[in-house]
């Protein structure tokens, strides 16, 4: 089996690759870098530029399953040009892929694609699934619907379409987790608010590990990407300190302060949306790591090798 994967050195992405070639499966993926094209047989690179509408069809040959995972950073701060990057980077990709597969013979029959739970509404109460009618009315719910929209018009082409909406991923490689322990370290940590926003969070390798369930169990539809517990921002920095034998002294950071320095990227750090993972689990699949203090502690023990 071949797939096609989008995003696939990213942090996300490696771990996917990774898992793929342990279960035997060869991967296709495609950059925008020229110097990151490989020729192995199992990790082939095609080059494309998705802002001049670029795309070398060959990455197509022999593919079942495409996992989509591209998509720039929302951790940026969000002026007017990068909010359209933002979009773009996940409206324009997908409907490059989707015309290209248009015009061309081909064996796609399913797309796995990541999406994300900023498309739920900021609450302290509520308790989402994935069929919640509740939508986001600020930009990451805009961002999210659309980017949801674009990879659901696959199915025009009798492609199946999953869509994976992920939380928080902590991972010791990048991403958030190295930076909210970096400040605790140095006995600098803080809540945010009041820290009690909610954080649905997933372990990187549980999320890689929901995408090859997703292809192996041909799953379709909507489900959250996120493991059995949500904690509170606060219970989440206190089980680091902890862990790194601090304590948490400083006084909690104010949301305006982050506004002033953030804009309105601030929200990511104040959004609170407690997600379920019941409809994944039911499934069948199973979490390696439900619980956050073991997660935690993992972690860190791997960062300090």
């Amino acid at each position: 089996m071949r797939v096609l994967i989008t995003g696939a050195t990213g942090l996300v992405g490696q771990e996917i690759v990774h898992l793929c070639h342990q279960s035997g499966i060869e991967v296709n993926y495609l950059t925008t870098s020229k110097d990151k094209l490989s020729t192995k047989t199992n990790y082939q690179g095609y080059f494309w530029d998705p802002k001049k509408s670029e795309i070398d069809t060959d990455c197509f040959n022999d593919v079942e399953v495409i996992i989509n995972l591209v998509g720039a950073t929302v951790a940026k701060r969000w002026t007017s040009s990068y909010k359209k990057e933002i979009l773009e980077s996940r409206t324009l990709t997908a409907s490059l892929i989707l015309e290209s597969l248009r015009n061309i013979k081909h064996s796609v029959r399913h797309i796995v694609s990541a999406s994300a739970i900023g498309i739920y509404p900021d609450s302290f109460q509520n308790y989402y699934k994935e069929d919640a009618p509740e939508r986001d009315t600020g930009f990451l719910g805009e961002v999210v619907t659309q980017w949801e929209n674009a990879v659901l018009r696959f199915k025009t082409l009798d492609i199946e379409v999953s869509l994976l909406r992920i939380g928080l991923v902590l991972s010791e490689k990048g991403g958030a987790f190295p930076k909210m322990v970096k400040p605790i370290r140095f006995g600098m940590g803080a809540f945010f608010g009041n820290g009690k926003q909610w954080q649905s969070w997933i372990h990187v390798n549980d999320l890689a590990r929901i995408f090859m369930f997703a292809i192996e169990e041909e799953l379709t539809g909507v489900y959250n990407a996120v493991a059995p517990n949500p904690i509170s921002n606060k219970k989440l920095i206190n089980t680091i300190a902890k862990k790194l034998n601090k304590k948490i002294i400083l006084p909690n950071i104010p949301r305006l302060m982050m506004k002033l320095f953030l804009g309105e990227m601030h929200s990511l750090l104040f959004s609170s949306q407690r997600v379920s993972s019941s409809k994944i689990s039911t499934t069948g699949f199973d979490f390696h790591f439900d619980n956050i203090v073991s997660a935690v502690e993992m972690l860190i023990d791997k960062e300090l090798g």
